[in-house]
């Protein structure tokens, strides 16, 4: 029986996917059957403290053998642990300005610290808008205590992501004008995929759902249609 979604996506470090809709219904009006998965613990609330298994599991569970996924900054994160752990996993992988290159940034030593001090620091606005270029998402300051502790459970696990044990064919879309995720760590994937395709988009920013939801659309209608073939 031929799967009900073309394309399951997994969407980043946010707590609404509203921006999204735009995109997921352009994709739609094309034919393509969009399965949009709430990661927990973000868009679908809980109370647990994530680890990066916590997540592979959790996609795994979501997402059936042989599918096209996509995952943005940290979903792609998400799935890029889920390939290297299970190679077969996936038929191809579509990462949209993916997080998953360690890279020790004093943003990230700010995530580290603010995670471990606690609610001392939640209403300075200096550390909050820090979270929001970092994450990408102006919805840090609504985010509970476990939730900050598992941010600092994602970027810690980049240490220990081999991307290169990632052999699922990989498409590799990116905004140059993206400064959460910089184009220099989309060469960085590239480079270390033994399977992939790059392609900058000049006009995208970190979220091009948000900058350009039309020039998304189109994008993902033509590779997942050329996928299908």
């Amino acid at each position: 029986m031929k799967d009900p979604y073309d394309l399951y996506i997994i969407h980043g470090w946010t707590y609404t996917v509203e921006p999204w809709k735009r995109t997921i219904l352009l994709l739609k009006e094309q034919g393509i059957r969009v399965k949009m998965l709430r990661v927990p613990g973000l868009t679908e609330p809980s109370d647990k403290i994530y680890t990066i298994d916590d997540y592979v599991k959790w996609a795994d569970s979501e997402i059936p053998d042989g599918a096209i996924a996509l995952g943005h900054s940290n979903g792609g994160r998400i799935l890029l642990n889920l390939c290297a752990n299970k190679p077969g996993k996936l038929k191809y992988l579509i990462l949209l300005d993916s997080a998953g290159i360690y890279e020790v940034t004093a943003k990230k030593k700010i995530v580290a610290g603010l995670a471990k001090v606690g609610k001392p620091l939640k209403k300075i606005p200096v550390v909050n808008k820090a979270f929001h270029k970092f994450t990408g998402t102006t919805d840090y300051s609504k985010a509970p205590e476990n939730m900050k502790q598992t941010l600092v459970n994602m970027l810690d696990s980049d240490k220990n992501l081999k991307i290169g044990d990632v052999t699922t064919k990989t498409y590799i879309l990116w905004g140059k004008k993206d400064t959460t995720t910089p184009p220099r760590q989309a060469t960085a994937i590239y480079e270390r995929l033994p399977s992939a395709e790059l392609k900058f988009y000049a006009n995208w920013t970190h979220a091009p759902y948000i900058s350009d939801p039309e020039g998304l659309a189109k994008a993902l209608t033509k590779l997942v249609k050329r996928l299908e073939k």
